[in-house]
């Protein structure tokens, strides 16, 4: 059995239980100036590490997309992971092994994470409550510059209510290359435009944020077919906390202000 066929990189920023499967590799993220965790690191080869503050995961995505020799590459998070079936009370166990991610890839080119449903307000609104919006209309002025293909698409984002989310994604790696050349020209030209100074720590990760968005908007604009899996979080959420947050955002203009 080849495991290198598929190889998931596992975005880190500190040490952590790791997938036992050896298809994932976990990956420290913005290595670039800090010191080492044990993992591969994504400062390594053709690299964007040092952009690591801005765009999250998308450095461990880049790394993988340049660098890694795999049929199939995919992302995941070292606290969120696909998960076909649960098989055990210990979340680790129930982790998408090799061998499920095989045999759904013999059927399709790409796995994605099932749609998350925003059931009070469209993804544009619901980004503009509780993110800053000027990053993602201009990612809409670049896109109507640049790929105007995809500009109808780009702004059904005022009409649909779910989307895959988190950057997580399994892709054949010509499709991935496709898919990160387009991606990247998109947020490398956002970057010129935006002063990212004038916003605090947490909203000036917007990179990652706006991306969530645009995949979809890559994989409808070429009608690429796909499998979705459920994703489970490796910790509990507060999603009392996180939902009293979404109404201050939505109702008393407060923006999100940190991770949930």
């Amino acid at each position: 059995m080849n495991q290198n066929k598929i190889k998931i990189v596992v975005a880190t920023h500190k040490k952590y239980e790791m997938p036992k499967d050896n298809m994932y590799l976990p990956v420290q993220v913005g290595k670039e100036g800090k010191d080492s965790i044990g993992y591969q690191g994504d400062n390594e080869g053709e690299n964007i590490s040092n952009k690591n503050q801005n765009y999250c995961e998308l450095t461990g995505l880049y790394w993988a997309w340049k660098n890694l020799d795999a049929e199939y590459v995919g992302l995941s998070h070292y606290r969120r992971h696909f998960c076909l079936k649960k098989k055990s009370k210990n979340v680790f166990d129930n982790i998408l092994t090799y061998d499920e991610a095989n045999e759904i890839l013999n059927s399709t080119d790409i796995i994605l994470p099932k749609k998350r449903k925003y059931y009070i307000e469209n993804l544009y609104n619901h980004y503009k409550h509780t993110l800053y919006i000027e990053p993602l209309d201009e990612t809409r002025k670049i896109i109507e510059e640049k790929y105007p293909d995809y500009l109808n698409e780009f702004d059904k984002l005022h009409t649909r209510t779910s989307a895959h989310m988190f950057n997580m994604l399994i892709m054949k790696k010509d499709i991935l290359k496709d898919y990160c050349e387009w991606l990247y020209n998109i947020l490398f030209e956002l970057e010129k435009r935006i002063d990212i100074s004038k916003y605090d720590a947490f909203h000036a990760r917007f990179f990652g944020r706006v991306s969530e968005l645009l995949l979809d908007v890559w994989i409808n604009t070429n009608n690429l077919k796909y499998k979705e899996v459920k994703v489970i979080d490796m910790e509990n959420i507060n999603w009392v906390k996180k939902g009293f947050s979404f109404l201050k955002a939505k109702f008393a203009n407060q923006k999100y202000e940190k991770s949930f």
